[in-house]
């Protein structure tokens, strides 16, 4: 069998399919994207059936691709959009509701409530989470409650919760495997992440039964088997991951300190803690990084929700570009002090803010504002983001970072590369393989497999593409960066 290893990376505006050999190396790739669905302000929503359906195309297409045969795939891994809420027929697998993504704002004023209950610090002791419509469980509470006879049928047993990771198990593995595993179930605000354990108190608070819920296994374990009509062949899924802890481990931070960001349709910035969880004193989250044989590796997590959405709405929002790519030549006729902020407040502020009711704005127009001008102020505003991020952690007392490990789509444009290392002041490394998401999963699938001995030889494997120098002087750094600082404060809802 060759040591061939198929990674399904589903995203937010995409499902994508990636197979790697043993080196690490793509061989072959597909990619679909799908709807997004705004029924009301502030609420997201997926057609689980159009994920499926996606996931699935995409599997027999890079295998297509490449060119292979199902049967040489060793090992396939699956990572995902965290926090995205699922609840299916427990028999017929059928969704009772859309899936509410991450991203939805529907339960703030359940939050709301929940924090002026004084919940908030218990729930963070045992989460490392805020209360926060981002997280799943309130998710959940909200399909219970608002689809017709969804409460009883769950106390009956009949449906199943889960995020993404486990809606495509189950379907891949026909209905016979519903499981997830530790870093997915750390975004649910129902999993003791010191225990290891869905946390029976907190099912109790937000009304969940605990039939609903997937088996929580190691990021490294045996999932279940992939039926052999779906694409041609039995395979067995041996690794699974948030898709944010899927990128730390794709980009080989298995060292204490080391920190990567990511950037996708939201930018997630990540550090290894080790073994012993940090709580942040500035609004950051403590999460599972990974759990292999039963370690827990902690880490600090900030979350911005809107990174290439916000190129994305400049494409097709407002139709200002008409290729994400075109971004890059504007941003180079534009320079760096063009005077516009773009606050992509877009379904609120995520870290260190964690404020559901700000909302975009765009400040500083001039007569003479362009479409330039605001293009270069969408990529600059990733940038900014990245700082508060930064901060936050600086704040907290963590280790300056030697460099900041990138990924994602966004990551190709240079122009934002070296506006980011200039913003933050530290150098940031692209590496030759930047889909970092599917990339740690198949090396989890692979450990799992045999293909990989240990995570050193994993850590081998990271290559550096390309390394930003900061080039921008402190006095022009702070000047920008206090100008995006007094634009968020402009949109915040207490502001």
């Amino acid at each position: 069998m060759s040591d061939y290893l198929l990674a399904i990376d589903q995203g937010t505006t995409s499902s994508r399919a990636i197979v790697f050999n043993a080196q690490g190396l793509p061989v072959a790739r597909a990619q679909q994207e799908f709807r997004q669905y705004f029924p009301q302000d502030g609420w997201v929503e997926h057609d689980a059936e159009e994920i499926w359906q996606s996931t699935l195309q995409v599997c027999r297409a890079a295998l297509l691709q490449g060119d292979l045969e199902a049967s040489q795939i060793t090992a396939i891994g699956i990572t995902n959009q965290r926090e995205t809420t699922l609840v299916w027929d427990a028999v017929s697998g059928a969704p009772i509701h859309p899936a509410i993504v991450w991203q939805d704002r529907r339960t703030a004023d359940y939050c709301a409530e929940l924090k002026a209950a004084g919940h908030e610090a218990a729930v963070a002791a045992k989460t490392g989470l805020l209360i926060d419509p981002y997280f799943s469980g309130t998710k959940l509470r909200w399909i219970l409650n608002n689809v017709a006879g969804a409460r009883a049928r769950a106390e009956r047993g009949e449906l199943r919760f889960g995020t993404v990771d486990s809606f495509l198990l189950w379907r891949l593995t026909g209905g016979k495997s519903h499981k997830t595993d530790a870093t997915n179930a750390s975004r649910t605000l129902l999993f003791n992440i010191h225990t290891q354990q869905w946390d029976a108190e907190l099912l109790e608070l937000l009304e969940i039964p605990p039939s609903l819920l997937p088996e929580v296994l190691d990021c490294a374990a045996d999932f279940g088997t992939v039926e052999a009509e779906l694409l041609g062949a039995s395979i067995p899924v041996l690794g699974m991951a948030g898709d944010q802890q899927a990128a730390l481990i794709g980009q080989a931070c298995f060292q204490p300190g080391m920190v990567k960001s990511t950037y996708g349709t939201g930018c997630f910035m990540i550090q290894n803690t080790g073994a012993a969880p940090v709580a942040s004193k500035n609004r950051l989250l403590t999460t599972v990084g990974y759990r292999l044989d039963g370690k827990v590796t902690y880490a600090v997590e900030g979350s911005i929700f809107v990174a290439g959405a916000a190129v994305q709405w400049l494409r097709d929002g407002i139709k200002l570009i008409s290729h994400a790519r075109d971004s890059e030549a504007l941003a180079e006729q534009t320079g760096d002090a063009c005077g516009v902020y773009l606050v992509p407040a877009f379904t609120g502020l995520g870290a260190p803010y964690w404020d559901p009711k700000a909302r975009g704005a765009i400040f500083g127009l001039t007569r003479d504002t362009g479409i330039k001008e605001i293009v270069t102020a969408g990529l600059q505003s990733v940038c900014y983001q990245t700082r508060d991020l930064l901060e936050a952690m600086r704040q907290d007392g963590a280790a300056e970072p030697s460099a900041l490990r990138v990924d994602g789509g966004m990551v190709e444009n240079n122009w934002v590369m070296q506006f980011l290392a200039d913003i933050l002041g530290v150098p940031v490394e692209r590496p030759e393989v930047t889909e970092t998401t599917a990339l740690g999963v198949a090396y989890l699938a692979g450990l799992k497999a045999g293909v990989y001995r240990d995570l050193d030889e994993i850590a081998g494997h990271w290559q550096r593409q390309q390394r930003f120098e900061p080039r921008m002087c402190q006095e022009h750094r702070s000047k920008l960066y206090h100008g995006w600082l007094d634009a968020v404060q402009r949109v915040r809802s207490e502001g």
